[in-house]
């Protein structure tokens, strides 16, 4: 457990600063070029970790070999996702819509309900998705500054979540024996060459300024490239169960950077309602009975 705070935290961070780097983009540079770029360059950087790790002609083969799931995670878990973001944060704050994302897992136990017949719609869970949803509905329905775009801008946000959500269930149900850089690799160069054809049409008209061209090295680098492998490192060592606090913890990081740096007002509504989120994920997921059963033999 000595390294699992500094994973975790640093997961947090890069993924909280995300949202913040999106936002000082999307100004200047449209969604799809922006997210284009994102995962083009993210996928030469995990591609390169990869070689190097395992070596070029297993690498290759390695990601051809897992082609189809590549393909249906590039859509799912990277394009489609990464565009909506993007477009939502034209119109809404950098810290809301990282308190909208953290509603994944509300929508992946919704669909695990679904698609997993083993999987029980217990008391609790029914709670949790309940007040989850309730949660989402504040968040996204109480924006009176913002107009209808703002609401639209934040039901984009929602819809990237359940991509996201979709994206995992995928994941658990038909990919078992992929190991995760492979997969990372393959779905960011899919999802780059999918928005590819409408960014080469949506150019910036004229250069960006400095600071959305760092920001989109720094979404791409850090948020994306950095962020994929600390993830299946702390996947791997820790498991999922404890990987699942980065939901908790990112939120506040994104509020943090979006109210120092952007100056972005932090609303009653939006702490409101990630609290609604934050406590439907805490139930839907299962991490209060888990907490319960694990202090039960200490009490005896």
């Amino acid at each position: 457990m000595k390294g699992y705070w500094p994973n975790i935290l640093l997961l947090a961070a890069v993924w909280g600063a995300s949202y913040l780097f999106i936002k000082v983009a999307v100004d200047e540079i449209e969604p799809a070029p922006m997210m284009a770029m994102r995962t083009l360059l993210a996928a030469a950087v995990l591609a390169t970790y990869l070689g190097l790790r395992i070596g070029w002609s297993r690498a290759v083969a390695d990601v051809r070999a897992a082609w189809r799931h590549c393909v249906v995670l590039g859509v799912l878990n990277a394009a489609l996702p990464f565009w909506l973001i993007a477009w939502g944060e034209k119109h809404i704050d950098s810290g809301l819509a990282a308190v909208v994302q953290a509603s994944v897992p509300i929508f992946n136990a919704l669909l695990v309900i679904r698609f997993l017949p083993q999987e029980r719609l217990s008391l609790t869970r029914a709670l949790g998705l309940t007040v989850g949803i309730v949660g989402v509905g504040v968040v996204t329905g109480i924006n009176p500054d913002g107009g209808w775009i703002a609401v639209a801008g934040a039901l984009a946000v929602v819809a990237s979540s359940l991509a996201y959500a979709s994206a995992g269930v995928y994941g658990q149900i038909a990919v078992s024996d992929t190991a995760g850089p492979v997969l990372a690799t393959g779905s960011m160069l899919v999802g780059g060459l999918i928005l590819l054809p409408v960014a080469l049409f949506q150019l910036p008209t004229q250069t960006p300024s400095w600071q959305a061209t760092g920001s989109v090295l720094a979404l791409s680098l850090l948020g994306t490239a950095l962020a994929q492998l600390v993830l299946f490192r702390t996947l791997a060592l820790y498991g999922s169960s404890r990987l699942s606090l980065v939901t908790y913890l990112m939120p506040a990081f994104a509020l943090l950077y979006g109210a120092l740096i952007l100056d972005e007002a932090i609303t009653a509504s939006t702490l409101f309602g990630g609290a609604l989120i934050l406590g439907g994920v805490a139930l839907a997921s299962g991490a209060v009975r888990r907490q319960r059963r694990s202090t039960a033999p200490a009490r005896t």
